[in-house]
C-alpha cells in the first residue's frame, strides 16, 4: 500500500546574498574617530590629527541599509589592505582612491548579513595602522529557507544522502549550490544534484558515488545568509551539521522469489519470506532508503487514493518501516498469513509475519538502503531518497555548477 509520508527530518537552512566594499574616512582626533574600534596612531603635534584608520559603518552598527557604501579612510597615511566579508555572501569588492587613502565598496550589501571589516595601513611616519568594524544589515523583505536531512548528531545508514528542500523557488541554483558543502572523513567522491520534490519545491541532494563507508564522519555546511537565490529572494541562516554513518545494513527484496535478504557488514543475517504488491499494485522497483520507523500505525487506503473494492482501513498495523513518502512500508501483515513466500497479495507494501516484521524493524535504521528487484516501475528519485537509482554520470549532471 502506498500511503503519504510522515514528515521528514529536520530543518534545512537558508541565507542572504551580495557583497559590499569599504571607503576611507579621516578623523579630527583619535578620541572622535568615526567608525570606532581599536586605533593605531602615529606621531604629530598636539594641535594636529594623529594618523588613524576610520571605518563606516561603525562597529556594532545594526540595521544598516543595504544601499549604504562601506568606507575606509586612512588619515595621515595610506591603506595597504581592506577586507569586507560575511559568512554567507562572502567577500565584498571595492575600489581605491588614487592616493590609496580611501577604499569604497562597489557592490551592494546583502540584507540580514553580518559583515566584518578589517583594514591595515601605514602612517606617513612609517608606523603601522589597523582598525576593524563589525556591522549587521537590515533584514530582507523576501527570504528563503531550507529544511535539511539528516539531523545534527544523528547516526544514519550507508545509503543516506544529504537533502535540502527549499520553501521558495530557487532561480539562481548555482549561487545557492556554491554556498553548500559536504566534507567527510574518510574522504569520498560525491556530488550535488537538483530535483523537484513531490510537492514541486526545489530540492538538492548530495550523495557519494558509492554507499558511505561505516564510521564516516560527515559535515554539511550551509552558508546561505545573504545569498540571493534570484529575484531578490535572500537566504537568512547558516548551519554546520555533523552526523555519522553507522554499520552497513543492506536489504534486498526479490518479488519473484518473494524473499527478503538482509546483510550486515556484507554477511547475510536474515532471510525472510514476504508478500509484495499484487498485479496492478506492484511494489516499487529499485533502491529506496529507510525514512522512519514506527511500532504501530493506521493504514487507510483513502490517503493513497485507493477506493471501491480495493479499499481498506487497517488499524494498529505493527512494526512499520517507511521507505517512500508515497506509502511504501515493510510491516506485519497477519491478514495475509499463508501468502508469505508464496503469493504477492499486497497493495504495494512488503508484508510479512508479525515475528519477522519485528525482527526486520529492530535491525534497520533511517538511511539503510532497501533494494527491490524484478518488479516493475523504478521508484522516482524524489519519492523519498531514490537517489541511488540514477547512474553516476546522470547524477553529477544534475549539479548547477557543471
Amino acid at each position: 500500500m502506498r500511503q503519504r509520508s510522515i514528515r521528514r527530518l529536520d530543518y534545512r537552512t537558508a541565507a542572504l546574498a551580495a557583497a559590499a566594499g569599504v571607503v576611507l574616512a579621516g578623523c579630527s582626533s583619535p578620541s572622535k574617530t568615526p567608525g570606532g574600534g581599536a586605533q593605531a596612531t602615529g606621531g604629530g603635534s598636539a594641535s594636529s590629527a594623529a594618523p588613524a584608520i576610520s571605518i563606516e559603518p561603525a562597529t556594532d552598527s545594526s540595521k544598516v541599509s543595504i544601499q549604504k557604501k562601506v568606507t575606509v579612510r586612512a588619515a595621515g597615511g595610506t591603506l595597504s589592505s581592506v577586507t569586507v566579508s560575511s559568512p554567507g555572501p562572502g567577500k565584498v569588492g571595492g575600489s581605491w582612491s588614487k592616493d590609496k587613502a580611501t577604499w569604497t565598496s562597489t557592490t551592494a550589501l546583502a540584507p540580514g548579513a553580518t559583515y566584518t571589516v578589517t583594514a591595515r595601513g601605514t602612517a606617513s611616519g612609517g608606523k603601522a595602522l589597523a582598525n576593524t568594524s563589525t556591522f549587521t544589515t537590515e533584514a530582507a523583505q523576501n527570504s528563503f529557507a531550507g529544511t535539511y536531512a539528516p539531523d545534527k548528531g544523528t547516526t544514519v545508514g550507508v545509503g543516506m544522502p544529504v537533502s535540502i528542500t527549499f520553501n521558495k523557488p530557487i532561480t539562481d541554483k548555482a549561487a545557492v549550490e556554491r554556498k553548500l558543502s559536504v566534507t567527510a572523513s574518510p574522504t569520498v567522491e560525491g556530488a550535488w544534484s537538483w530535483m523537484k520534490d513531490r510537492d514541486g519545491k526545489d530540492r538538492i541532494d548530495y550523495r557519494p558515488k558509492m554507499y558511505w563507508k561505516p564510521g564516516t564522519a560527515v559535515t554539511l555546511r550551509v552558508n546561505l545568509a545573504g545569498v540571493d537565490a534570484g529575484g531578490g529572494v535572500y537566504g537568512t541562516q547558516d548551519r554546520i551539521v555533523g552526523f555519522t554513518i553507522g554499520k552497513s545494513v543492506v536489504t534486498t527484496i526479490d518479488v519473484v522469489r518473494k524473499q527478503l535478504t538482509l546483510a550486515e557488514s556484507g554477511k547475510v543475517v536474515e532471510t525472510l519470506p514476504v508478500s509484495t504488491g499484487k498485479a496492478g499494485f506492484e511494489t516499487w522497483n529499485g533502491t529506496m532508503v529507510v525514512l522512519s520507523k514506527v511500532p504501530s500505525i493506521t493504514m487507510d487506503s483513502k490517503t493513497v487514493k485507493i477506493f471501491g473494492t480495493e479499499a481498506y482501513n487497517l488499524k494498529d498495523v505493527k512494526w512499520d518501516v517507511q521507505l517512500t513518502p508515497s506509502g511504501t512500508y515493510t510491516h506485519a501483515a497477519p491478514w495475509n498469513e499463508g501468502k508469505f513466500g508464496k503469493i504477492n497479495g499486497s497493495h504495494g507494501c512488503i508484508g510479512m509475519s508479525t515475528t519477522d516484521a519485528k525482527r526486520f524493524y529492530e535491525r534497520v535504521q533511517p538511511g539503510d538502503p532497501v533494494t527491490v528487484v524484478k518488479s516493475k516501475d523504478t521508484v522516482p528519485t524524489n519519492n523519498g531518497y531514490g537517489d541511488w537509482n540514477v547512474d553516476w554520470a546522470t547524477w553529477k549532471a544534475g549539479s548547477a555548477l557543471v
